[in-house]
């Protein structure tokens, strides 16, 4: 294969390349090809558990590959960006190989960006399976939205920096327990995203007992292409909300918070000048998604995941 490298911390030089290069991927697609977890450690230069895969052609960053093997569990798992003009078959799936070669088993999950992913085509023709589907649901933020109605002993407030940090990645974890991939943030995660240029804690609801002031819930609301920085995917489409993460105490499931949650982050939204809203929810949630369809929204895209095993 022409030109790999495979390292395990990215230089300057380098995660600039390869931010561009998922740059032009997303703006070619009209969707990134890596999640916004990867981008995120990308552009941080990684970190001491994954590999990054540098594939150039003719010294031109042509291909990127990220592979997390952290999960001791279900196992590592990569996602590729390959430039348009170089995804022939031999190109993507040589990759995939030498990717595979580099796990300590042979297993590997993959994600697929988008119903029509060109990974998706190469894992299928290299035997892997199907495994999980993420959807993509949108709903129109100019068509009527009912009002967040919360309880009486509950009150609505935004979130504040240094002094929810902790609070709210002990609730996170409570919320997402059985969902590792949202449930593991760590402090270093919320800093992250809190340092990207799209973080507003005006779009950042907290849920609190009136009395108690003890967090009950969340609403963490995100805009798409405002900005012209980096990853930020403002060339590739008009402004577009997202409910980014809603979180409720389990025990308080059932009970109409994650609803009141949701729409009063859409109404924020809307009164952003917003008229488009997107959201990621997993095909198996099929609780989340019969209360996202009664909000009116509706199946625009998906996420597949694949997994490889060796045969023993």
């Amino acid at each position: 294969m022409d030109g790999l490298q495979i390292v395990s911390k990215l230089n300057v030089d380098q995660i600039a390349k390869a931010v561009d290069l998922i740059d032009a991927i997303a703006l070619h697609d009209g969707l990134s090809p890596v999640s916004e977890h990867v981008f995120l450690h990308l552009r941080h230069g990684g970190d001491d558990q994954s590999l990054h895969f540098l594939l150039s052609h003719n010294d031109e960053l042509i291909g990127y590959a990220h592979l997390d093997v952290t999960d001791k569990v279900e196992g590592p798992i990569t996602e590729i960006a390959l430039a348009p003009q170089h995804r022939s078959q031999a190109v993507g799936t040589e990759l995939i190989k030498e990717i595979i070669g580099a796990t300590p088993s042979g297993d590997l999950r993959m994600w697929a960006h988008g119903d029509q992913s060109v990974a998706g085509v190469w894992a299928q023709d290299m035997g892997f399976r199907h495994i999980r589907t993420l959807l993509q649901m949108r709903r129109s933020l100019l068509a009527p939205l009912p009002q967040a109605v919360f309880t009486d002993d509950v009150e609505l407030r935004t979130f504040l920096p240094g002094q929810d940090d902790e609070e709210w990645v002990a609730m996170n974890a409570l919320a997402f327990a059985h969902h590792g991939e949202q449930g593991d943030w760590t402090i270093e995660d919320l800093h992250q995203r809190m340092d990207e240029p799209w973080f507003s804690v005006p779009g950042f609801f907290v849920a609190q007992d009136r009395e108690t002031k003890k967090m009950l819930g969340f609403h963490w609301t995100k805009i798409h292409g405002l900005v012209d920085e980096p990853g930020s995917d403002a060339h590739i489409h008009d402004a577009i909300g997202e409910v980014y993460v809603v979180g409720v105490d389990p025990n308080l499931q059932g009970k109409g918070l994650g609803k009141a949650l949701t729409l009063a982050g859409l109404h924020h939204l809307r009164s952003c000048g917003l008229s488009q809203c997107m959201l990621y929810v997993d095909a198996t949630n099929t609780s989340a998604i019969k209360l996202y369809e009664a909000l009116g929204f509706a199946r625009w895209d998906a996420d597949v995941m694949y997994r490889h095993e060796v045969a023993i």
